[in-house]
């Protein structure tokens, strides 16, 4: 036999091989996902026959059905399928499907879906894509479902987004068709098991110990502190931060959209947002819960986050003797917070003049905290801003802290920089020395540049 008739021989045979091969995998990847169907549809109904145990309970019919189950039809698996199989019908019943493995994953701080094969997280700031797949999007629509129906929320053509949170505090968005176009999508915040300290952000290198010290007075001295920021740049777990500061005898109400915050004071009613029903009924909006809760004997109000007319009750509220109050706000910068605050009043309805407005503005805030999500993908506070202030028709700020980028490491690939004091006196200095605050001789040892 010449040899390119061997090497062609060769090839048919290299082909044959490949082809039974592939098909050999397929069918067993074809039998694994029948099985596993197989046994989640088993599963079920066994663990319907429970009735209202408790997890533990559940997983240990979980193990122990399906030996029986693998003992009778996945003779032909080896151990390691078994236990993906296993593994996959465990986070279908007791988890959030695929995801489940990423939610569990410490170092992963943003779980995004954007379809049943096209999954996403974010791990040290950075986006990576993963492995993790869906069977389709119904699949997909069932975990949304999952997530919402305990919190009494929908999903539907009628209402196709959603706002929720998972059973440890971490914020879900979902989005569904029309509205989504190539399929639904999940975009899971997630927040740490234990909630932040001042001490964790000084690792973190957040703010340095001046900056941290100036706040805690700040937080216990009164003052109103708003915390600005762009979409992820850290406000919810710096708000989270600032309350832990309220003294515990003080009576604190929160207020948010999907509740996230976890203080760790006892005298805490937690207020949350109710969308409108099929009929479009039934709505309780932030702003209807911030007038409500000025009738609840409130010592602190913390508003997760202000996006619209709740702005002006909160303004109000701050302006009427409920000092110490807390919330947050998306902007670009702390001059940025006071003109969307300005929108946001006006969205209330009234027409009222932009000096009125600017006037309460000035009035209520004494602080702003502005935080930012570098290029690095590192969070870090950049201002520490004062409101002095109106002048004329401006408000009068002045930077009491910032955070100075001197460059780029070549190696590491992080933002080089330092917190500094500006080195000027806060207007609130006196307010602050009442209650024990001085400001260190550290804010003006260094120069300015």
């Amino acid at each position: 036999m010449s040899l390119l008739k061997r090497m062609g021989k060769e090839e048919l045979l290299t082909k044959k091989a490949y082809a039974h091969s592939s098909h050999f995998q397929l069918n067993r990847k074809m039998t694994g996902d029948h099985l596993e169907n197989k046994l989640h549809n088993y599963l079920v109904e066994e663990l319907k026959k429970l009735g209202d145990n408790s997890s533990e309970d559940y997983e240990k019919v979980i193990t122990q059905k399906a030996e029986e189950f693998f003992h009778k039809e996945g003779k032909s698996l080896s151990f390691e399928e078994k236990k993906k199989v296993l593994y996959h019908a465990e986070n279908e019943l007791l988890g959030f499907g695929p995801i489940t493995g990423l939610l569990s994953d410490h170092e992963v701080t943003e779980v995004m879906v954007n379809g049943a094969s096209d999954v996403y997280i974010e791990k040290d700031g950075k986006i990576e894509r993963t492995d993790v797949t869906f069977k389709d999007d119904d699949h997909i629509l069932r975990v949304i479902e999952k997530i919402v129906h305990p919190l009494g929320r929908r999903i539907d053509e009628s209402s196709p987004m959603v706002d929720a949170r998972l059973p440890d505090g971490s914020r879900v968005n979902a989005i569904i068709p029309p509205l989504a176009i190539h399929g639904p999508t999940i975009t899971i915040r997630k927040f740490s098991e234990r909630p932040f300290t001042i001490d964790d952000f000084l690792q973190f290198q957040t703010l340095n110990q001046d900056m941290a010290d100036f706040i805690e007075a700040s937080v216990k001295g009164k003052l109103n502190v708003f915390i600005s920021g762009g979409t992820g740049s850290g406000k919810t777990s710096s708000l989270n931060v600032l309350s832990s500061f309220i003294p515990p005898t003080e009576r604190i109400i929160t207020i948010e959209d999907a509740a996230e915050l976890r203080l760790s004071q006892d005298h805490i009613i937690s207020l949350e947002a109710r969308p409108p029903n099929l009929e479009g009924e039934g709505a309780v909006t932030i702003r209807d819960l911030v007038k409500n809760s000025l009738r609840m004997r409130p010592d602190r109000i913390i508003v997760g986050e202000v996006r619209s007319s709740e702005a002006l009750d909160m303004l109000q509220a701050m302006n009427t003797g409920h000092e110490g109050s807390l919330g947050t706000g998306h902007a670009n910068s702390p001059r940025d917070l006071l003109a969307r605050l300005e929108t946001m009043v006006l969205m209330a309805g009234f027409e009222l003049p932009i000096r009125a407005i600017r006037e309460q503005i000035a009035g209520a805030l004494d602080l702003i905290v502005h935080q930012e999500r570098m290029r690095d993908g590192k969070r870090r506070i950049t201002h520490v801003t004062e409101v002095l202030g109106l002048e004329g028709d401006t408000i009068v700020l002045q930077d009491l802290f910032l955070f100075k980028e001197t460059g780029m490491g070549e190696k590491s690939g992080t933002i080089q920089g330092h917190f500094q004091s500006t080195g000027i006196r806060p207007y609130c200095a006196e307010r602050l020395e009442l209650i024990g605050f001085t400001i260190p001789t550290s804010w003006y040892l260094k120069e300015w540049y």
